[in-house]
């Protein structure tokens, strides 16, 4: 069934598509910002750390970043909704932007650390409404040019992110690699101010309220949660004090949450993100994706090096690979979505998925470079046909006023699954190790064996044992979001007809 012809409702509202060319690279400019953050400054730790010091919390320049890029997310997509796509993708690239410098500056770890949060805050607005506009930019049948050029630039961050930061910390300074986004950052903003032209909005009766206590519980509640699960088991033990402290809070704060913005006239996250059949089952499915991506992302590059003996380099390799296949899947996607519809089209993407992921765990011992590599290769062509038509399909299902909240809301879910993904799994990992090896096990301190040569056949063993586990999991999370979509969704998604 053909679900992209429009159905009867709202008209969506699109922004001028005069010199629209100009625009769409300021996107995927800005987007190669928030895609390089990330994979760039991994590899320039040891030189940060060897500079600033504090090897014992340097996890948290990436921890950090993460929860300020996720709390936000959904206080730019209502903010967005408001004001326009155009302030809020200014401001927050501008705050993006004095957060690099600030990082740059860094005179120790905790300050970069605290500048690492700051580029978060203007991440979250990237992210957020990038997707956003992209959506506005083109008519339903069209988005897919521009979802692949974004997936484009994901994938380029990833393959080419590493070795430019690795060439700036050994070639040059560790802090260039924060200085680098500043002329990529100011041309995009050139571009976002110069040519992006949205069209005039209507004068409200009232003038607009933000909901801004929302917006701070909205922000409090998902820093101490997301904190006490990247924290959980890593700086203090899962049933320690400041792990169930850290839960009762966000529990409590997420009870604040609900009576704020039941009251609230125009709240952050509305409750009509949930009332409504197709975008709760698209947030469901897309945080199951998020959950499910921590196994390669993750575990896939001590399995290469510790179990199939391969260089940092190579182990790069084998994971990088499904950034090919990923946009080159979902820019054909749409063939086939145009065909079946967005739902049965994800639900293929997904099934494949499960289907793929549960191989890894019968891959023979040690086994050769090229069997995980070709799982990785269909994995991310699976996966490309899964995420693009949800997230085309539920952007076509709402009008341009709500438009910025139904994008952030599905990729809040979708960073909460990566987050909750990372925790849930490296238990699982560690659990599988403590069996296999005695109570003190935990794969860091096995990889950490392994590359200084004292590890041995049993403990190559129980780390491949380790990851099995995990993408078992992975299977079981994919296996979940088919199951969401089948029983949730609807089969035609209610799409909205367009100006």
């Amino acid at each position: 069934m053909d679900d992209t012809r429009p159905a009867v409702g709202e008209s969506a509202r699109p922004v001028s598509t005069h010199r629209r060319g100009p625009v769409v690279a300021a996107l995927m400019l800005a987007m190669a910002l928030a895609a390089l953050d990330s994979t760039i400054v991994s590899t320039a730790v040891p030189q940060i750390v060897g500079d600033l010091g504090g090897f014992s919390v340097f996890s948290w320049l990436f921890s950090g970043y993460l929860l300020a890029v996720t709390v936000t997310l959904p206080v730019y997509g209502k903010l967005s909704d408001t004001f326009g796509r155009k302030p809020v993708l200014v401001v927050g690239a501008a705050v993006f932007l004095l957060g690099s410098l600030l990082c740059a500056v860094a005179w120790n770890m905790g300050a970069l650390i605290a500048f690492r949060v700051v580029q978060g805050l203007g991440g979250g607005a990237l992210q957020g409404t990038v997707q956003t506009l992209a959506a506005d930019l083109y008519p339903l049948r069209e988005r897919p040019k521009i979802q692949a050029k974004l997936s484009t630039v994901w994938a380029v961050a990833a393959v080419a992110g590493p070795g430019v930061g690795g060439v700036l910390a050994a070639y040059a300074d560790w802090r260039w690699i924060f200085l680098v986004n500043l002329p990529i950052g100011a041309v995009a903003l050139w571009l976002i101010v110069r040519h992006l032209r949205e069209p005039a909005r209507e004068k409200a009766a009232t003038r607009a309220r933000v909901d801004w206590a929302g917006a701070l519980a909205v922000f409090a509640c998902g820093g101490v949660l997301l904190t006490a699960l990247v924290q959980g088991g890593v700086a203090w033990e899962w049933l320690s004090g400041p792990s169930l402290g850290l839960f009762g809070a966000g529990l409590a704060l997420v009870a604040v949450v609900v009576l704020i913005e039941r009251r609230a006239a125009e709240p952050i996250i509305p409750g009509w993100v949930w009332r409504r059949r197709t975008i709760a089952a698209v947030n469901l499915a897309l945080g199951a994706l998020g959950l499910l991506m921590v196994a390669p992302t993750v575990f896939l590059p001590t399995y290469a090096q510790s179990v199939l003996g391969l260089t940092p380099v190579a182990a790069g390799f084998v994971l990088s690979v499904w950034t090919l296949s990923w946009p080159v899947s979902a820019a054909l996607s749409q063939h086939v979505y145009r065909r079946v519809g967005f739902r049965n089209t994800a639900m293929l993407g997904i099934g494949s998925a499960a289907l793929i992921l549960f191989a890894f765990p019968f891959l023979p011992y040690p086994g050769a470079a090229w069997q995980p590599t070709l799982l990785m290769l269909l994995l991310g062509g699976a996966l490309g046909l899964f995420q693009l038509p949800l997230i085309v399909g539920v952007q076509s299902t709402v009008g341009w006023a709500e438009r910025g909240t139904t994008t952030a809301s599905v990729l809040f879910c979708r960073q909460t699954g990566q987050t909750v993904g990372a925790a849930l799994f490296g238990a699982v990992a560690n659990g599988v190790l403590a069996t296999r090896l005695g109570s003190a096990s935990d794969l860091d301190s096995v990889t950490r064996a392994l590359d200084a040569g004292t590890g041995s056949e049993p403990v190559r063993r129980a780390i491949a044992d380790a990851v099995h586990a995990v993408y078992l999991g992975a299977a079981g999370a994919a296996a979940l979001a088919f199951v969401v979509l089948l029983t949730l969704a609807p089969r035609r998604f209610p799409v909205l007809k367009e100006q």
